[in-house]
């Protein structure tokens, strides 16, 4: 097993592959290397006018989604699917969609020309209400009529027009319009937010697409709740907006165009294309394959290996379910293979991956929306992430670790992993990691230091048998903007309800509560933070779930006199830890998906094998030295207390030390556990004496077993 393992599940590569032949297939290739490379280009060498750039952005995403999901996605036969009918529908939908886009282009050279758009009144009177019936039309007969595989549907081409139509007419209105679309002030006219409700239809439609109806649903209560304000009780209760002040408000720099699109637009989108280039040049593959030489002979080899891939990986990549459909396409036959029941194994996948998005120094693009959002330095925030990413690890591997113990499990033999001594002299591919650590840490920008490691993957690759020439950059670029499109989509969507968080203030009304709630208990509020952080967060990536969590949650917490440090990461780590949650446990049923195992139950096995990840944010909070905010005496004790703390957390959840244990002394291990999470010293002391005797009988019990043997 000396040669690269490929991590790309080889059904799902050809089904791609096979569908992207056609002449549609290959449009929307072409078109999505130039997104990428377009945002290269903007990125580093011609900037754009922010607003247009991130307009451009959306449009950009909501083209290729519908085009490439008109390839990819296929549906059953039914007697819609006939091409007459089809053609019939997408007319009468695409009539009124083109008269649109018609006026918008027709408005476009004007203002190129002239500088002005004459009788823009007269002009574009019946925009909106065109546009609108159109695309909702389309939208519809979307959910019934689905083209050939490798064929895009003639609706789908008529919601790309519509978004070609809805976003380019926003752009004009940025200055030939004379409108600025800054945050409290409307429009000039109601034909700017039939723009602004037609590209929102569109994101809600692309996100149902690529990411489920989880998100969706979430998004269409907060929208509901800009217009019912009125009639809800209590701290629900506002003044209620009208469709015209709401699609004007929710399309500005506190909605859509705000913070979740402006990382989406510069680093979420940088680091996919680094994540492609890494995976073309082959240096994704050493990341594994350099797991499996580590790992895979100990117990249970396949699913420590998952724990170290996946948090290579996984800080890299922007999803947690990308990440195990990624990774777990190797590790869970693996898994399985040597002893793990289908569902432990996706269960354990799960978790790790879900364990990337914390890691530094990437952490999922998650860093640098939080360093958008609180304005904390990067670098204070990858260097405070250090010791709750190794706890969550470390707690990961210890439930690990016990299990195979308990079930009696082997490794891999020698046969079956690289040879590790191979692996160290291509140590050198570790050089994009520690270009972009390295540089960012010299204050190079993030969009520069991430170029930067986007270039050296590419270089480094010419030291392989796996050299990028111009077609394999081409193929990066493609599949970057591929992998994107799902991120960029609930992004936006996300931006959705930040809109509505900042247009009704619920925010602050939810920070009151919270504060009512500190003054009977700081843990009780905390506990309910979590559970609403959770909730929030479900069915979303993590930067879009944190995004809408920090705008509900965060504020209220700091509010409570929480350092924002504190706070925010209290915030991420369970909006983090939401794709492991059941019942919307997105990132647990892709495990299923792959190991054949029931859904539900995978993903009950990941909260548990991800337990003490609820543990830690409590941690920090008691004990603030983890996020490196105190003395380095009192950080190191707290780092050393939580191992061990997290250590005998999963000896008790999995009832094993080096023993079984019997239910009374897996209540008194877990409570040792929890003796260690205030961080003082007389509850410390407490715990570790506690866990020590019971560690000292686990022990003596296998000593007594192995002398009766």
């Amino acid at each position: 097993m000396s040669d690269p393992i490929d991590p790309v599940p080889a059904q799902q590569g050809e089904a791609t592959s096979r569908a992207l032949q056609g002449w549609q297939g290959k449009l929307f290739g072409l078109l999505c290397v130039l997104y990428a490379a377009w945002h290269l280009y903007s990125l580093n060498i011609a900037p754009l006018e922010t607003w247009l750039f991130r307009i451009l952005h959306i449009c950009g995403a909501l083209v290729l989604g519908f085009g490439l999901t008109g390839v990819l996605i296929t549906g059953p036969d039914n007697r819609l699917r006939k091409v007459t009918m089809e053609r019939v529908i997408a007319l009468a939908a695409g009539l009124p969609v083109i008269y649109a886009l018609v006026l918008t282009v027709y408005g476009v050279i004007q203002y190129w020309n002239s500088g002005t758009v004459e009788n823009a009144d007269t002009t574009f009177a019946y925009f909106g209400i065109s546009l609108a019936a159109g695309t909702l039309f389309a939208i519809v007969a979307g959910w019934f009529v689905r083209g050939k595989e490798g064929r895009i549907s003639p609706i789908d081409w008529v919601l790309v027009l519509a978004s070609i139509a809805s976003t380019g007419f926003i752009a004009l209105s940025l200055d030939a319009l004379n409108l600025r679309l800054r945050a409290g002030t409307p429009f000039a006219d109601p034909q700017n937010a039939w723009a602004g409700f037609v590209a929102m239809a569109l994101m809600l439609e692309l996100t149902r697409r690529v990411a489920g109806l989880a998100l969706v649903a979430i998004a269409a209560i907060f929208v509901g709740y800009a217009f019912l304000g009125p009639w809800l009780p209590g701290f629900l209760e506002h003044r209620g907006y009208d469709a015209k002040r709401f699609f004007s408000y929710v399309f500005t720099d506190n909605g859509i165009l705000g913070p979740t699109t402006a990382v989406s637009s510069t680093y979420i989108i940088l680091f996919i294309i680094f994540a492609a280039f890494l995976q073309s040049s082959k240096v994704g593959d050493y990341f594994v394959n350099l797991a499996f030489a580590t790992a895979g002979r100990a117990r249970g080899g396949p699913a420590k290996v998952a724990v170290f891939a996946s948090g290579l990986m996984g800080m890299i990549n922007g999803t947690s379910a990308g990440n195990v459909v990624s990774t777990g396409s190797l590790t869970i036959p693996l898994m399985k293979r040597v002893g793990y029941r289908p569902q432990s194994a996706g269960a354990i996948e799960a978790a790790a991956s879900t364990g990337g998005q914390i890691m530094p120094p990437i952490m999922g693009a998650g860093a640098f929306i939080m360093a958008e959002i609180t304005g904390i330095p990067y670098t204070d925030l990858v260097i405070a992430a250090l010791i709750p990413s190794v706890l969550y690890f470390v707690s990961i591997y210890f439930m690990v670790d016990f299990e195979a113990k308990r079930l009696g499990m082997r490794g891999m033999t020698n046969d079956e992993v690289p040879k590790f001594r191979k692996l160290a002299k291509q140590a050198f591919l570790f050089l994009p990691i520690f270009i972009l650590v390295g540089s960012l840490f010299l204050g190079y920008s993030v969009i520069r230091a991430g170029t930067l490691a986007i270039a050296s993957a590419a270089v480094v690759s010419w030291l392989t048998p796996f050299r990028m020439g111009p077609l394999q950059i081409i193929e990066a670029l493609r599949n970057a903007s591929q992998m994107s499109i799902q991120i960029i989509t609930v992004c936006a969507t996300a931006g959705i309800i930040v809109g509505v968080i900042s247009l009704t203030g619920v925010g602050a009304r939810f920070s009151s509560l919270l504060f009512e709630l500190a003054e009977t208990s700081k843990l009780l509020a905390l506990i309910f933070a979590m559970i609403i952080s959770i909730i929030l967060g479900m069915g979303m990536p993590t930067t879009a779930a944190y995004a809408v969590a920090a705008s509900v949650v965060a504020p209220g917490l700091i509010e409570l006199g929480i350092e924002p440090l504190i706070a925010h990461f209290f915030v991420f780590y369970f909006a983090v830890v939401s794709a492991i949650t059941p019942p919307v446990a997105l990132a647990a049923y892709a495990g299923a998906a792959i190991a054949g195992a029931e859904p539900m139950r995978t993903s009950v096995t990941a909260f548990r094998v991800g337990l003490a990840a609820f543990i830690v944010p409590y941690m920090f909070f008691y004990s603030p030295g983890l996020l490196m905010e105190a003395s380095w005496i009192e950080i190191i004790r707290n780092a050393i207390t939580a191992i061990i703390g997290v250590y005998f957390l999963s000896g008790a959840v999995q009832g094993y030390l080096m023993s079984p244990l019997a239910p009374i002394w897996r209540i008194l291990l877990l409570g040792a556990a929890l003796c260690m999470i205030s961080g003082d010293w007389r509850t410390d002391v407490i715990g570790i004496v506690l866990g020590a005797a019971l560690w000292l009988k686990s022990r003596h019990d296998v000593e007594h077993v192995t002398r009766e043997a």
